[in-house]
């Protein structure tokens, strides 16, 4: 096998709550050794389980906003009254390393970020196959309240309707197929002409030899 010298890219998936992105995230960074996990920096509480500098960078407020005033993020947003955002420095070095980034981020912050990493970034949303099973999801995870799940379904709409500013779509109906599609969708993104930035050189040398 050729290894052609390429530039990382950025790979975000985004859905409403529930849709599955987070499974899926998990399954592409368990099977996948040439991705990592884009670590976000947040002000909400960790969870149980969470740990500062692997699940998160958990800060005060008023830290993240000292972060926001010095342009230290790709990306913030606000979600569900917390903070988060991308560090901009650890991103910008894995790319001209080579090495792919995922992020598990919304809407909102993928617009930020594709205004400044443009062909870098590769955008994929997840839509459940309905509400009612979108539903399901959210109280099966036994994570959030009753009143958590109700906010978080009724946001959903609103995050849905973002859909089309995305490159690529997938219906997880089946984790099975969402999966495959996903690893497919990467494969062809890491084979881009534009990102293969050792091509050129592969090719002086594959012409000198003819």
């Amino acid at each position: 096998m050729t290894n052609i010298r390429r530039r990382g890219l950025l790979l975000v998936l985004s859905s409403p709550s529930g849709a599955g992105k987070s499974t899926l995230s998990r399954r592409l960074l368990e099977k996948d050794p040439d991705i990592t996990m884009s670590i976000s920096t947040t002000t909400r509480s960790p969870r149980p389980g969470e740990v500062d500098g692997r699940d998160y960078h958990f800060v005060s407020v008023a830290e993240f906003e000292r972060l926001v005033a010095e342009d230290g993020f790709l990306e913030h947003a606000k979600v569900f009254d917390n903070y988060y955002g991308t560090p901009a420095a650890p991103v910008e070095a894995a790319l001209k390393q080579g090495k792919d980034i995922l992020f598990d981020i919304d809407w909102q912050g993928t617009q930020q970020l594709a205004q400044k990493t443009k062909g870098d970034l590769v955008r994929i949303f997840i839509l459940p196959p309905n509400k009612k099973e979108l539903e399901r999801r959210l109280k099966s995870r036994a994570q959030d309240s009753d009143e958590v799940v109700a906010k978080r379904m009724s946001k959903a709409n609103q995050e849905i309707s973002h859909w089309a500013e995305y490159d690529y779509v997938i219906i997880n109906n089946d984790l099975e197929e969402a999966e495959q599609e996903l690893f497919a969708i990467l494969r062809a993104e890491r084979l881009k002409r534009e990102r293969q930035t050792g091509l050129v050189d592969f090719v002086k040398e594959l012409m000198g030899e003819a």
